[in-house]
């Protein structure tokens, strides 16, 4: 089987290393320099595992900047293209998905299309009909930051949307969910085939749910922080109810990353026509947490404060919608001095900030150091340490 992934990001990746352990597999993507370390086996994102996969991979998994000449004879053809938040427009700009769909129709009229970006309610089903496409399908992705491979390799579930209610629709979309099945490691895994829309509905109410749950220990801590509780203590006792239970509890400055604040933003605009307040409030109270934390950092009157790495999770290779640089910002514009410690910027700035990657040097340079988690890195200094890392896990 011919399979091409459009995107060469995270999901496109991960996706890429489970399939072309039995398939045929060739990424698209526009970035050159990424193309080339592909073909080279050297993987273009930080992460031991993935860097592992890829070269193992060898040569069944390939790139090209040339998105026609991956398409034209693919059988599969999955779409992991960025769907950015756009405020303009008041939701996700699915140009680039759209733009991968006519390019593989122009030159592959066969071509079953799966797409794994993340989409508005209704995405998949609106293209389907106005073209009359049989073969568009819609396979949510439930990928962990700095987890992707393992999460590929170990599905919670595989879910399969069809835009068509028919029996032929349903044997195609069991034919996607035995693909994505055939590479797993894990064993009964999941699976659900539904309407295209629900599918979607899937992906963004399970973002929202951990947002909510996300918020909710972040005001949690608020709370305690304010009356001088110990919210460690509030928390365990809470999660030893089944019904709430221990995981996915542990404070932090603001949920971020590339996921979670776009897909909120993107369900509350689907519910622009439905009452609703829940996922509103959920939006708001993390720009709330993001105040609460500048305060707490003002109240003890530094002049530089040092922000120990701009990613929000450990093992985690990229900082994309981080909280702890909508905090930074907050910070500057109350006139504290801000300066970085983040390896993965080789540069001496990132935008306006001054980058000190000499752990030694920029630990003398600050007054207070900002860190989302706690490293052993940073025991040296803890005295200089605001975090509200409670438990120590991502």
């Amino acid at each position: 089987m011919k399979i091409a992934i459009a995107g060469a990001g995270y999901v496109g990746l991960s996706n890429a290393v489970l399939l072309a352990q039995n398939h045929s597999v060739v990424l698209a993507d526009l970035n050159r320099e990424k193309v080339e370390k592909i073909r080279s086996g050297i993987s273009p994102i930080e992460n031991p595992e993935l860097s592992a996969r890829l070269a193992d991979c060898r040569p069944a998994l390939t790139a090209t900047s040339d998105a026609l000449q991956a398409y034209q004879d693919a059988d599969y053809v999955l779409i992991a293209t960025p769907t950015d938040y756009c405020d303009a427009r008041g939701g996700f700009d699915t140009s680039s998905v759209e733009q991968v769909i006519s390019a593989v129709r122009q030159c592959n009229k066969h071509a079953r299309i799966v797409i794994k970006s993340t989409v508005p309610v209704g995405f998949t089903k609106r293209i389907a009909e106005s073209t009359g496409d049989r073969d568009l399908f819609f396979s949510p992705e439930f990928l962990r930051e700095g987890c992707a491979v393992q999460d590929c390799f170990h599905p919670s579930r595989i879910i399969v949307g069809v835009p068509f209610a028919s029996a032929e629709q349903t044997q195609k979309a069991q034919q996607i969910v035995d693909l994505l099945l055939e590479g797993a490691e894990k064993e009964d895994v999941p699976v659900m085939i539904v309407g295209a829309s629900e599918a979607e509905a899937v992906k963004l109410f399970s973002n929202a749910y951990l947002a909510m749950r996300i918020a909710f220990f972040n005001e949690l801590d608020s709370f305690a922080e304010t009356h001088v509780l110990d919210p460690g203590q509030i928390i365990r006792g809470i999660g030893f109810d089944d019904r709430i239970g221990m995981q996915y509890n542990n404070p932090s400055f603001g949920y971020g990353g590339y996921c979670l604040p776009k897909d909120t933003k993107q369900l509350l605009s689907d519910f622009a026509d439905v009452p609703q307040a829940l996922i509103g409030a959920v939006v708001a109270s993390n720009e709330k947490r993001k105040d609460h934390v500048v305060s707490q950092i003002l109240r003890r009157a530094p002049k530089t404060v040092g922000v120990y790495r701009l990613v929000m999770k450990k093992q985690s290779g990229n900082f994309r919608e981080s909280s702890i640089i909508d905090i930074m910002h907050k910070l500057h514009a109350a006139g504290v001095q801000i300066i970085i410690y983040e390896p993965l910027v080789a540069t001496p700035q990132f935008e306006d900030y001054q980058i000190e990657n000499d752990f030694t040097v920029f630990a003398r340079q600050s007054d207070v150091i900002l860190a989302n988690r706690l490293t052993p890195e940073l025991e040296p200094t803890i005295g200089k340490v605001y975090t509200r890392d409670i438990f120590r896990e991502n």
